[in-house]
């Protein structure tokens, strides 16, 4: 009998196909019930999963909230009922050709920065027990409160005019939690013609790019299929300073006792700087660069926050 997986597994999840068949297609590919995803995309979108398998689930509480990138294509012209190219058309389209690049480029401009952002009726937020996509698409009214997120990149890239309609490429870097369905609802908005998403592609979550992710093949398209699963210590060590420990400290650790913090945290190659936050995370990484566990500081010790079992360690 093999030993169950442990690990991130990147994908570059394929269109037309929602987040949940790929975790159940991993799961399947894998043999293991325990996968579990750092944030969706929707069917309409392509672009960068993080999946934790075996025990990565556990260190994707460290991932979900990682800064997001994307490449998008906004429609000017024309608003929809979800936002994006799948809703229904709301009002008449208007012609949206007569728009200059700089009025474009000052409406890109407001959005820029920390804003308040209502999300989408049709995203996955809980309203009272239901997903609010689950109530609009049942036609009730779905009203959600605005929420801070962060674009620190809206940057225009190409422009079309096609048929009356305005077609926008952007490239956007923003916090985890926004939402660019909404980014492109609020900017057609803004310039008065009504916008929606056409495509949206997700090449990077944190310091993790698209490039670096496989293809999950769908039902019917064959088994026989590398899933690279990347070891913890090398994901922790991407998202958080690193606390080399060795066999001894390891021990203590495994067994949920502190460790006294004789040294600082370092940062790795390519990976996170230390804060100076005590409660800020740290990988602790054994000689052999495995996650033995992430720990928090405590006054002259390190605390573990999740211990990761001996045999799962990697």
């Amino acid at each position: 009998m093999s030993a169950a997986p442990h690990g991130i597994l990147l994908v570059d999840k394929a269109p037309d196909r929602t987040s949940h068949d790929v975790v159940a297609r991993v799961r399947w590919l894998l043999g293991t019930k325990k996968v579990g995803h750092a944030g969706t995309l929707d069917p309409m979108a392509t672009g960068l999963l993080v999946l934790g398998i075996g025990q990565g689930t556990r260190l994707l509480t460290y991932l979900v909230g990682q800064d997001k990138t994307y490449h998008a294509t906004i429609r000017l012209g024309r608003a929809t009922t979800t936002d994006d190219r799948e809703g229904e058309e709301l009002g008449a389209p208007v012609d949206a050709t007569p728009l200059g690049d700089a009025e474009i480029s000052a409406r890109l401009d407001a959005l820029r920065g920390d804003i308040e952002q209502v999300p989408s009726a049709v995203s996955a937020i809980k309203i009272d027990g239901r997903r609010a996509y689950a109530r609009a698409r049942a036609g009730e009214q779905v009203e959600l409160a605005a929420r801070p997120v962060r674009i620190s990149r809206f940057e225009l890239t190409a422009r079309r005019d096609v048929d009356g309609f305005v077609d926008l490429d952007v490239e956007i870097d923003c916090s985890s939690g926004t939402y660019v369905r909404a980014l492109a609802r609020d900017l057609g908005a803004a310039l008065g013609v009504g916008g929606h998403l056409t495509a949206l592609r997700r090449t990077a979550v944190g310091p993790f790019a698209v490039a670096g992710g496989v293809h999950v093949p769908a039902r019917g398209e064959g088994d026989d299929v590398d899933l690279p699963l990347h070891g913890l210590g090398e994901i922790a060590g991407r998202v958080m300073p690193v606390l080399p420990v060795d066999e001894d400290e390891a021990a203590d650790l495994g067994t949920g006792r502190r460790i006294r913090s004789g040294a600082a945290p370092v940062p790795v190659a390519g990976g996170a700087q230390p804060s100076g936050d005590q409660a800020a995370p740290v990988a602790a990484l054994d000689p052999e660069g495995r996650l033995v566990a992430v720990l928090a500081g405590e006054g002259e010790h390190w605390a573990p926050r999740l211990v990761v079992p001996v045999d799962a360690r990697c």
